[in-house]
């Protein structure tokens, strides 16, 4: 079985620094333009077979697993709640400049109602060993939020891998026995190779 983990495209709030959280953010034009790079980039790709998409509930994944299902001509499944961004609580809709007024350099060790580490990394591999499970047969695309994927890739592999998780990025992973083997991380070269074609 391949997954392929997929962070969502771009939104205003994402452009101005915003933390988003469980904020139902839609995607600005630009991330629906990566979307259809990335989605542009899976169909080239003879490499991997895709069988369906699934995504959280915010409209900002929605929309880009539905840009990439439409393009691979797949079927894009009902939301898992399991998938959802981390709750940020009093932070969400706040810049970095904002949220140091607020509360300091270290407002992140504040307890202003964000989701803790644990629990997000809980429901995230609740929701890969659920996956496993019911589709172990199939590969599927998974689009969710740079702090879930980024807690889940601590549960996965420790601290091994701790990039920013950036906007469309494609991380693929793979069930070998028990371990989930990384086989591609955080690579955004969609995004680039658009760039550099648009700009020749």
């Amino acid at each position: 079985m391949l997954v392929g983990l997929i962070r969502h495209g771009l939104t205003d709030w994402n452009a101005a620094g915003k933390i988003q959280g469980q904020s139902d953010i839609p995607l600005n034009d630009e991330g629906r333009k990566q979307a259809s790079q990335l989605a542009q980039r899976l169909r080239d790709d003879a490499t991997y077979h895709w069988d369906f998409v699934i995504t959280s509930g915010l409209s900002r994944a929605q929309e880009t697993g539905k840009i990439i299902a439409d393009k691979l001509n797949i079927p894009l499944y009902d939301p898992d709640s399991r998938l959802m961004e981390r709750a940020f609580g009093q932070v969400e809709g706040l810049t970095s400049i904002e949220r140091e007024t607020l509360w300091g350099k270290d407002w992140d060790q504040l307890d202003l109602g964000q989701e803790k580490d644990e629990a997000i990394r809980i429901r995230a591999l609740a929701f890969m060993e659920d996956l496993d499970k019911r589709y172990g047969d199939r590969n599927v695309l998974v689009v969710s939020h740079g702090g879930l994927l980024a807690q889940l890739y601590i549960a996965l592999y420790q601290n091994k891998y701790n990039e920013r998780i950036g906007n469309l990025s494609l991380t693929i992973v793979e069930k070998q026995d028990k371990d989930w083997d990384l086989v591609l991380y955080n690579c955004t070269r969609h995004l680039q190779e658009f760039a550099e074609d648009h700009y020749k």
